[in-house]
């Protein structure tokens, strides 16, 4: 099968192939430099033309005798005709292009080191971008060339053109170096977003980004150069803003030599001009509309009820913005120092009204406006150099506004009268007060609008007069009513009072109506003035407190009658001064500490018995919470013990038993207990806890907690165990059994204080009821809860 067959070329084919499409390329490539030469040489011819043109003019000869005067200078100078042409242009516009190139050229021949290139080919370049701009067709071109003639030879690879909007916007019109994508997705930024652009519009100063990964502001182009530097300059004309030039490079940006940031600044200069004065085959910009008719300014500003001014830039030789002349004021303007309207037209800002350059910066924000074309609002602001200087009255609201070449100064002066009539409205809203005022001659009644909402009545309803007030008010108010118009209209003495008003609506609403009489000269009676204040809330409030105070009244008296039961109770089951216990071989002594408190009665109990086996039965309890429900509790689980001690069962089992009643019998009670069994015959304690504290033994001059056996509280779960421990007791040693008033403390931990307890109890004492009472005096419990205390001594 051959080659063609399977639809691959041969050999010899594809290198002909090869060769034709390299020879294309070729020819594409020479062509576009062909292409760019023309276009250089056409930018050469376009400032040789034009140093031509100047020479004719300063020479006074024709076209023919001046090129070959540029042609002999050239040679007998030895530089090309081009660099000597944008030397004679820059000696004749002395512009800022002219200023880069000889400040480049100063500083090439004072420091030698520095010098990057011939400042003769600096002013061809920016000359030529010049020339290549003023032949652009649109701002695009523009763009392009600045980028090939003058940025290129910089290290920059992109640059943007944008144009500034009267809302501080900013519209892509001219890029070079960006893909068309790029362009697209920037062509328009809002007003407010945040880019490099914008700052240097805002700030109207170069803004220089080293980085702008460091930064992280975004920009056209970030994207393809993440890491690249920027430079954003205004470009202005005149004093006013048309745009920005931001140049971009590919790197981090490196410090500039002054010479390059005269050339750049020269070159967004030119963009100014260009932005100005598009071409005309191009879009219509918005910094480059029509500059608007002062005429037409002045019309509008007559036709405005508040003050305003109609400025125009006035500017230095060098054509900077040094001050704003008064085209108009407006008949509403009124001179703070009295001048007429005429004398104030044509001046000065600054030299009318000197106040305005630390006015709150008012030249400040005008010269803002004018240049960046963003509008100015503000409220209540103070502005004394444009009105009388009488209190209150340099507060204004302020608007600045550019339209075409002209800025509108308008200010409104605050009415404190107003104001203050404003503020008593609301006031008056808030508070639901309504005004009246009644002429007793004449019969005019006088009503604010509040007073015809409160008695629920249309405005154009007649008001009520005081005569007729007891008709619209509840009947038991009549007596109210009489007596208050008895003491206005007679006694001629201000006076209020209370009562019902039942509207026309059918709602019934509580009202307080004032009012004092109005005399005359003579002491006549005039006219009565007052106010009605709605204080149904009021009322209602105080009903629903009295209530309050009521149902708070009967809680706690409630409240005091179930702590008194609740201690009866107690003091019947466990009396604060116990009895003593006869018990062979051992004494026995108790201690009960009710708390503080009545309404902290507690569960806390205790019980020493002897029972019928002539075993000892030791308990101490601890019924969790207070008031009645612990106490009855506390009276169960007490009585309970006792029945179920005469089993003869041990510690263990009864706390079980016990357990079970907590349980099941009780109203979700819970407890901690320790019970103890004492044997007179061979001194065994037999013990066993659940969930309470474990007895101390005071062997001697040492006192030792017996060990933390298992075993849960009571009531916690249905079926519980624990574990029972015995001790044999020798002569003179003391067992105390105890609650956990008795150490308890908020802020000490448990194991603490039950250390100073032992500290306590192993001092010596001459009696057993002498060791409880020092324990119960240097107890340091801070709950106020209540204290059980048992000792038993051997004998």
């Amino acid at each position: 099968m051959s080659s063609h067959v399977l639809g691959t070329a041969p050999e010899g084919a594809r290198s002909g192939q090869t060769s034709s499409v390299g020879r294309l390329a070729a020819t594409v490539e020479r062509l576009r430099g062909e292409v760019r030469a023309a276009h250089a040489a056409a930018d050469g011819r376009a400032l040789v033309e034009l140093a031509k043109g100047i020479m004719i003019e300063r020479l006074s000869c024709g076209p023919a005798q001046a090129a070959r005067q540029l042609a002999e200078l050239a040679d007998q100078a030895g530089v090309s005709q081009l660099e000597l042409a944008a030397d004679i242009i820059n000696q004749a516009a002395r512009d800022q292009v002219a200023e880069a190139a000889d400040d480049f050229l100063k500083r090439a021949s004072g420091e030698p080191e520095h010098e990057e290139e011939p400042g003769a080919s600096v002013a061809v370049r920016l000359r030529t971008a010049e020339c290549a701009a003023l032949a652009a067709g649109d701002t695009q071109a523009v763009a392009e060339s600045l980028l090939e003639h003058a940025l290129a030879p910089l290290g920059a690879t992109a640059v943007a053109v944008w144009a500034a909007g009267s809302d501080a916007s900013l519209t892509l019109c001219g890029h070079a170096g960006f893909s068309a994508d790029e362009a697209g997705r920037w062509r328009y930024v809002p007003p407010g977003v945040a880019t490099v652009a914008r700052g240097a519009l805002s700030e109207r100063c170069t803004s220089r980004i080293t980085s702008l990964a460091e930064v992280g502001t975004p920009s056209i182009g970030h994207s393809q150069m993440p890491d690249g530097g920027r430079v954003a300059l205004p470009a202005g004309t005149g004093g006013r803003i048309h745009g920005v030039l931001e140049i971009c490079w590919p790197g981090p940006l490196t410090p500039q030599s002054p010479a390059v940031v005269r050339q750049l600044e020269a070159l967004a200069e030119l963009c100014g001009h260009t932005l100005e004065n598009p071409p005309a085959s191009g879009v219509l910009l918005p910094a480059a509309l029509e500059l608007a008719d002062v005429s037409e300014l002045v019309d509008l500003s007559e036709g405005l009820y508040d003050p305003a001014l109609v400025l125009t830039p006035h500017f230095d030789p060098e054509g900077h913005v040094t001050d704003f002349r008064i085209r108009h004021a407006n008949s509403s303007f009124l001179d703070p120092a009295g001048r007429a309207r005429s004398a104030v037209n044509g001046a000065l800002l600054l030299e009318a009204y000197p106040m305005a350059a630390g006015d709150s910066d008012l030249f400040e924000k005008v010269e803002h406006v004018y240049a960046t074309g963003e509008p100015f609002r503000a409220r209540r602001m103070t502005l004394t150099a444009l009105v009388d200087q009488v209190p209150l009255a340099s507060v204004a609201d302020l608007s600045i506004s550019r339209h075409g070449g002209s800025v509108l100064l308008i200010w409104r002066i605050e009415d404190e009268t107003a104001r203050l009539a404003s503020l008593l409205q609301h006031a008056q809203r808030l508070g639901r007060i309504g005004g009246f005022e009644e002429n007793l001659v004449t019969g005019e009644i006088t009503w604010n609008g509040q007073l015809f909402a409160l008695y629920g009545r249309a405005v154009t309803d007649h008001p009520v007069s005081l005569q007729d007030l007891a008709g619209h008010a509840h009947p038991d108010d009549t007596v109210a009513i009489g007596r208050f118009l008895q003491a206005v209209l007679h006694h001629r003495r201000p006076t209020a009072t209370a009562f019902r008003l039942q509207r026309p609506d059918g709602v019934t609403r509580h009202m307080r109506v004032i009012a004092e009489p109005v005399l005359d000269a003579d002491d006549r009676l005039l006219s009565v003035r007052g106010a009605y204040q709605d204080i149904s809330s009021q009322h209602w409030t105080e009903v629903a407190l009295a209530a309050t105070r009521d149902q708070l009244a009967h809680t706690e008296q409630e409240s005091a009658e179930r702590n008194r039961l609740a201690l009866q109770l107690q003091h019947a089951i466990m009396p604060p001064a116990p009895g003593t216990v006869d018990a062979p071989g051992l004494q026995v002594a108790v201690r009960y500490r009710p708390a503080e408190s009545e309404s902290l009665v507690g569960g806390d109990w205790y019980d020493a018995v002897v029972l019928p086996s002539k075993r000892i039965l030791l308990c101490v309890g601890d019924v969790a919470g207070h008031g009645i429900e612990a106490a009855t509790g506390m009276v169960v689980l007490r009585n309970a013990m006792r029945g179920l001690a005469v089993t003869g069962a041990g510690p263990g089992q009864l706390l079980s038993w016990l357990n079970l009643v907590a349980h099941h019998l009780t109203q979700q009670v819970t407890a901690t207990a320790v019970c103890g069994l004492y044997d007179p015959e061979t001194r065994i304690l037999r013990w066993a806890r659940a969930g309470h504290l474990p007895p101390v033994l005071v062997r001697g001059s040492e006192a030792r907690a017996l060990p933390l056996l298992g075993g849960l509280l009571l009531g916690a779960l249905a079926e519980a165990q624990f574990q029972e421990d015995e001790v044999r007791l020798e002569p003179d040693d003391t067992l105390l059994m105890y609650t956990d008033g008795l150490v308890e403390r908020r802020d000490t931990a448990v194991h603490e204080s039950l250390t100073q307890l032992l500290a306590t109890a192993q001092a010596p004492a001459t009696t057993l009821e002498r060791r409880l009472d020092r324990l119960l005096t240097h107890s340091k419990s801070d709950t106020d809860d209540d204290t059980c205390l048992i000792g038993i001594q051997v004998c």
